[in-house]
């Protein structure tokens, strides 16, 4: 997710299922490198790939993005206390 051609391809299938060809037509990389990305989407359970003949369609998984967003959220729980922690201590040192 941290790489913004990944992010990118996240964005271009919210509007819905999309070829690869056409997904990787409008950026500046080779078709190789965005088929890799997708390998990298694949894997970590954020998209899904569907093979029609010759073409393969793309389209989000709504439940690996779900696991992200619960990630994401415990981790922002888990830093916001110690920071706010953290501003406690320095403010009483401050006193």
């Amino acid at each position: 997710m941290a790489d913004p051609v990944r992010r990118g391809l996240l964005v271009a299938l919210r509007a819905g299922p999309a070829r690869i060809t056409d997904l990787a037509a409008p950026l500046p990389i080779s078709f190789a490198a965005v088929a890799r990305h997708v390998g990298v989407l694949e894997s970590a359970g954020l998209i899904k790939r569907e093979v029609r003949g010759r073409e393969h369609w793309l389209s989000v998984r709504s439940a690996g993005l779900e696991a992200a967003q619960e990630w994401i959220a415990e981790q922002t729980e888990f830093w916001s206390v110690r920071a706010d922690s953290l501003a406690a201590r320095l403010a009483r040192r401050a006193r």
